[in-house]
């Protein structure tokens, strides 16, 4: 995983009043839990809109006041019109417990497929995923360049060593439809012979 450095300060008061109030100091409000006691802090908006608005996950290393942690973002509250970020919580990373993720899909590679007049359709941007947090990738890549039209990729033939995957195993990750100026026309038996 992509790894990002944020600083924040401790919150000694915890409310909505108080929450408020950093806000309006173009803070976040945070908080950091998982591992003992939850800790309450803010950090610059500007930091973790950097985080939050990109297509990466990343690992956070925290810097509250001195004190270090390791953690990811797991929850985050937005404004329902504006979209600035309004709260975040931190799960803090443990060498030694798994956890769950969503990690973006990203396709490389062409499709012969989709050179032969096919339609690429990508079913599933991100993949919920359960691993140690030394062992997830920064994406999940796949190679898309033997794809023929009709062929698919689903979750259960996607083996990366360390992840697990939570979404259905037979759901579609990537596929190649047939369009109007394919020059080959698929062979619809073959296809599903083939995927069973």
């Amino acid at each position: 995983m992509k790894t990002a450095q944020l600083s924040g300060s401790t919150r000694t008061n915890v409310g909505k009043k108080d929450a408020a109030a950093v806000r309006n100091a173009g803070m976040v409000p945070c908080v950091l839990y998982g591992q003992g006691e939850q800790t309450h802090f803010s950090v610059k908006r500007n930091d973790i809109e950097k985080l939050v608005f990109s297509p990466d996950v990343y690992k956070v290393e925290l810097d509250i006041d001195g004190k270090k942690a390791n953690a990811i973002i797991r929850e985050l509250q937005q404004h329902p019109v504006k979209d600035n970020v309004l709260h975040v919580d931190f799960l803090e990373l443990s060498d030694s417990k798994p956890i769950r993720i969503s990690l973006p899909v990203r396709l490389t590679g062409s499709s012969r497929g989709v050179m032969a007049g096919g339609k690429l359709l990508q079913v599933f941007r991100k993949l919920q995923c359960v691993g140690l947090a030394q062992e997830l990738p920064e994406a999940i890549v796949l190679d898309i360049t033997q794809l023929k039209i009709g062929k698919s990729i689903r979750v259960g033939s996607i083996d990366i060593p360390g992840v697990k995957f939570l979404d259905p195993a037979s759901a579609v990750v990537v596929s190649v439809k047939m369009a109007r100026g394919a020059t080959k026309p698929a062979d619809d038996d073959d296809d599903e012979e083939e995927e069973a």
